[in-house]
């Protein structure tokens, strides 16, 4: 009897020893890697379902992930995402993203996401442009979602036409229902479709580190976007250091929609980042007829207070054979600083861009929309400063502001504009389409030194807009009201002039 007591005690006494063991190591542990759950890291081995249990172990640990600096980790073909829900540092790791075989063309490789769940906002059946408070109280400071499904705008014209998409926005509200003065609403919605809060996380994720080669997919040249990156669906991340390279790309492929993608999210930062654009390949438009296919490393889609910062390039940033940088759609107060890169562009509307002490290639910067686009201690290879995409009407409802900045087109050409685009007046994008209400430039150089083409006369302010502003039945196309100059250097003595299109000009007060 006193034996077995013996025995029974003994047992116990172990069992709460590897219990105590057991609770010390978790609370010691201060972050999880790859290996502890599989991954070889020989950049042979698929690593990719290590990746997703180390994640996955971290998310509900609430720890950090750390990958381990001279491994290699390999991700084939798999279609499975890594969630991530805690701050990682890849360190000086490198992963090599496979994309030869995948058939795989919308799954991301890891997706950033918070652990709040958005909630769908009931009750408010209508909202007015500019309106202050959307009616409803809300559990946390939130982006808000608002679409109205059954009005079409962005009714895209040329070799991609399509129907438009429906109305929609991002905004930033607080609980109380206050509209954020930053995002203002800019349409009127006459009915609500959908309407959905994203809480916006208050501590900040970090994902930081990393060596990315993706080995291009050799997929048919055809409108299937790849994602194979990251998408980050989490307000308030902050990403750093990541490079990403590109190998393995042929005469065809399918295009990506960005390394780095965020969607529906806010307040964060892309700092220190090194990517790589993709070749531009051909392939069919809705019209019919052969286009240029956009394919992006980094990418922004209903989104709100973006900033990306010191970042470059692999591929030199007038090399024509390669697709701009950045596209965003649906976003407000997008800003660059510090930014080499062939390319930024907002397509389906932009609310109030700042670009800073940045370089832009050959593709420049292109944009519709709303509110004011700062360009200031800026550098412009293209032959425009600002480009107001025609394929949605050359529409900008606000300022543009160019301060401090040098226009240097490196090929020749026989037009140099500060603002053009087209709009001949017989599409209907579904709303009015502006010209900027006001254009202010200061200290701007504008180096034409390497224009020899004959018919170049001299720079202007607007292009034509491929308009003719005589035309009877045009579909409006509200004009700037004013022009504002302060001291413009042109290296070639010629003047700067208003527009070669006199009519469409007609009431601009130039200064």
């Amino acid at each position: 009897m006193m034996k077995n007591k013996r025995k029974s005690g003994l047992f116990f006494m172990i069992l709460s020893c590897l219990l105590t063991i057991s609770l010390t190591t978790s609370c010691d542990k201060k972050y999880v890697t790859y290996e502890e759950y599989g991954a070889v890291g020989d950049g042979v081995h698929d690593d990719q379902m290590a990746i997703i249990a180390a994640h996955d172990a971290a998310n509900e640990l609430g720890l950090p992930v750390r990958a381990k600096d001279g491994k290699t980790y390999y991700i084939g073909k798999g279609d499975k995402v890594a969630v991530i829900q805690t701050d990682v540092d890849f360190g000086k790791a490198k992963f090599i993203i496979n994309d030869v075989e995948t058939d795989t063309y919308t799954a991301n490789i890891f997706r950033v996401e918070s652990t709040q769940k958005p909630v769908d906002i009931t009750g408010v059946s209508k909202l007015q442009k500019e309106q202050k408070n959307i009616g409803v109280e809300l559990p946390a400071r939130s982006l808000v979602f608002v679409e109205n499904k059954n009005k079409s705008v962005y009714i895209r014209y040329g070799l991609n036409q399509n129907n438009g998409t429906p109305l929609k926005e991002v905004l930033i509200v607080d609980k109380n229902g206050d509209v954020d003065s930053s995002t203002p609403i800019t349409w009127d919605y006459d009915e609500i479709t959908t309407m959905k809060a994203y809480p916006i996380d208050e501590k900040t994720l970090t994902i930081k580190g990393g060596i990315f080669t993706t080995i291009a997919n050799q997929a048919a040249s055809e409108y299937k976007y790849r994602g194979r990156g990251f998408i980050i669906n989490r307000s308030n991340v902050r990403v750093e250091n990541i490079t990403h390279y590109v190998e393995g790309e042929m005469d065809h492929g399918a295009p990506y929609s960005g390394f780095l993608s965020f969607s529906f999210c806010a307040d964060a930062v892309v700092t220190g980042c090194l990517l790589t654009p993709h070749k531009t390949y051909r392939t069919i438009g809705s019209a019919g007829k052969p286009v240029s296919m956009g394919s992006y490393d980094m990418v922004a889609g209903n989104c709100v207070n973006i900033l990306f910062e010191h970042g470059r390039q692999t591929i030199d940033i007038d090399n024509s054979d390669y697709w701009g940088l950045f596209a965003s759609n649906f976003c407000k107060n997008l800003r660059m600083d510090d930014m080499v890169i062939s390319r930024f562009d907002a397509h389906m509307g932009v609310a109030n861009v700042k670009l800073t002490n940045c370089v832009f290639g050959y593709m420049g910067v292109q944009a519709v929309g709303f509110g004011t686009m700062l360009m200031e201690n800026c550098e412009m290879h293209r032959n425009t400063f600002l480009w107001l995409r025609d394929d949605y009407g050359s529409t900008w409802d606000g300022e543009v502001i160019f301060r401090n900045c040098t226009m240097k087109p490196v090929r020749d050409e026989k037009t140099l504009t500060l603002v053009s685009g087209s709009n001949a007046g017989h599409h209907d994008f579904g709303y009015i389409c502006h010209l900027p209400k006001r254009v202010i430039v200061e200290n701007l150089t504008i180096d034409d030194s390497n224009i020899k083409n004959e018919d170049y006369t001299g720079p202007t302010v607007f292009g034509t807009f491929n308009r003719d502003a005589t035309e009877p039945d045009l579909l409006p196309y509200v004009s700037t009201e004013e022009v504002v100059l302060k001291n413009v250097k042109v290296v070639s003595g010629k003047e700067l002039t208003l527009s070669p299109n006199v009519e469409l000009f007609k009431g601009t007060k130039m200064n």
